[in-house]
């Protein structure tokens, strides 16, 4: 049983932008991946942690810095962290699929690395080219239509979604980058497996901690 004494559960957090299929790869993860791997991703705290009345809270878009939510985005990502990195410190493993991106106040990521210090994370980009991603969008998802923006003769790609592509990988600083156009779920998993195992201690979170917030 894990304890306050417990040896720290690895961290895996995967950023990309919606669709580039971030929550299959939590899936796989979970449903393959030795010992029990809990899923605190911005879904879950979206759809079900946060107040109907305060989503997308830290799902907000790129673009979105007016919404009368944005002020709470900072300590919503706080919050979500600060829960990552206690269950860590359980002894739980945790795999969370995020959506930073360069419309986020600019200490968002810095302050969210911070408090993952001496815990083993390693931070995975999901890339996926920007037709697969609108193909993905306008056939839609099961329980979740109308959840997302798809395209039209008059407008196939949305400017919504043109800034996702643009800001969700910046800065870039990753340990692992996964390209889902190219790679299965399983065989990203199995990346991001081969990286934890055989690969050098992953450090993109201890360069972004050590950035001067602003």
């Amino acid at each position: 049983m894990a304890s306050h004494a417990a040896k720290p559960g690895q961290i895996v957090i995967l950023n990309g932008a919606p669709r580039s299929g971030k929550s299959s790869i939590v899936a796989v993860i979970q449903d393959t991946f030795a010992g029990p791997w809990m899923n605190l991703g911005v879904d879950t705290f979206v759809r079900h942690v946060t107040p109907p009345k305060y989503r997308p809270g830290m799902g907000l878009r790129p673009g979105e810095q007016e919404h009368a939510l944005a002020p709470l985005v900072p300590v919503l990502f706080a919050a979500v962290y600060e829960s990552i990195a206690a269950h860590s410190r359980l002894g739980l493993n945790v795999v969370a699929d995020v959506g930073h991106h360069a419309g986020h106040p600019p200490h968002v990521l810095v302050d969210s690395a911070r408090r993952l210090a001496g815990l083993p994370a390693l931070f995975v980009g999901v890339r996926c080219p920007t037709e697969v991603i609108m193909e993905r969008r306008n056939a839609g998802q099961p329980g979740r239509e109308g959840q997302y923006v798809t395209g039209s003769p008059a407008d196939p790609i949305p400017p919504p979604v043109l800034l996702w592509q643009a800001e969700v990988h910046v800065p870039g600083v990753y340990d692992l980058e996964v390209d889902t156009s190219r790679l299965t779920p399983e065989q990203c998993a199995a990346a991001i497996r081969e990286r934890i195992e055989g690969g050098p201690p992953p450090s993109a979170f201890r360069q972004l901690a050590r950035r001067r917030a602003p």
